[in-house]
Formats: structure tokens, C-alpha cells, sequence
């Protein structure tokens, strides 16, 4: 078991059933007080920040999330569906969980997933992917400016004005930006 001076951010604790990261950990000492750890907990379903103070020494929780590669298959109902690359299982996550991840998922697209026990708590696209242009609005005046382009997945990205629909272009999903043409 951890005690609460061996907090550090990114560690996962479970606090009355829920899971929350670390964001920060900070031992706080008061003249004529009791020292205390003060910290910023992320709840991982809500992603709520909420802050908590421990004693000194206070015994926590301590849970490591299992990190699995998935592949992208296909949307279904209210959630996605993947194939757990290592076991072959399928794997239902939900519309809130995938997030703004959505907008550059296609078929086989693979990611990384972060799960306590059965339950889905984030999910991780690679940092580039490449993905095919479905449509470009026109620049309105200067032919130098960018343009929009709409990807195959729906993502919309600001590119130079060379590229055409049916073109392959990198883009940085972490930032949702034009990298290179392909």
C-alpha cells in the first residue's frame, strides 16, 4: 500500500470506488499546524479536477491501469467498436470515452487503450496519421492563403493551397494540424 508522501503526478489512485490521476502533489507545512499533502486529482470517467488534502502518511490506494493495443473496426450504437490486437477479443468503448478521438478514426487505425480491469479510461491515437482529403473549401481571396480541408474521417484541417482532394496528407492529431503531403 502507498502512503500519501509517496504521491506524484501521474500515478492512479482509487478513491471511494472512482479512479483519479495525480496531476500535483504538495506537502504543506503550517507554523503551529499539522503538515499535510495537498493535491489535484483528475477523475478519469468525468475528467473533473477536483482538489484533495491527505494526512501525513495516509495510506492510499494505488492502481495501475493495463495499457492495450487496439485497431479500430467500426462504429456501433452508442460507442466503438475495437479488436484487441494481443488477444483477438472485441472491445466496446464508449462515444465519451473516445472523445475528440473520433475525428481521426477510419478502419484500422490502431491506438493504444488504458483500462482497469474491464472498463475503458482513455484511449490514445498515434501522434501522425495519414489520412486521404474529401474536400477542400477555396481560399476566399489570395491563392498564398490556406485553405480548409476536409479529411475522409470528417476531421477539418487548415492546409496550403496545393492541396487537392484525393490527396494523403500527414497530419499531427495531437494538435490537429497539416504536417506534410504524402
Amino acid at each position: 500500500m502507498t502512503t500519501s508522501n509517496q504521491l506524484v503526478p501521474g500515478m492512479t489512485l482509487s478513491i471511494n470506488g472512482k479512479l483519479y490521476r495525480v496531476e500535483s502533489s504538495l506537502k504543506v507545512t503550517i507554523p503551529k499546524g499539522t503538515p499535510f499533502i495537498k493535491t489535484k486529482l483528475k477523475d478519469l470517467l468525468t475528467q473533473e479536477v477536483i482538489e484533495k488534502n491527505f494526512k501525513i502518511n495516509q495510506p492510499v490506494k494505488d492502481v495501475a491501469l493495463v495499457e492495450r493495443k487496439l485497431e479500430f473496426l467500426y462504429p456501433e450504437g452508442d460507442g466503438y467498436l475495437f479488436l484487441d490486437i494481443t488477444n483477438l477479443d472485441q472491445v466496446m468503448i464508449s462515444t465519451y470515452v473516445v472523445g475528440n478521438a473520433v475525428l481521426y478514426l477510419k478502419e484500422g487505425v490502431e491506438l493504444k487503450a488504458l483500462f482497469y480491469g474491464d472498463s475503458t479510461f482513455a484511449v490514445e491515437l498515434p501522434q501522425f496519421l495519414e489520412l486521404m482529403v474529401a474536400k477542400v473549401n477555396e481560399p476566399n481571396s489570395d491563392s498564398s492563403e490556406s485553405k480548409i480541408a476536409v479529411l475522409e474521417t470528417g476531421a477539418k484541417v487548415e492546409v496550403p493551397p496545393f492541396i487537392e482532394v484525393g490527396d494523403i496528407i500527414k497530419v499531427d492529431t495531437k494538435i490537429g494540424e497539416y504536417i506534410q503531403r504524402v
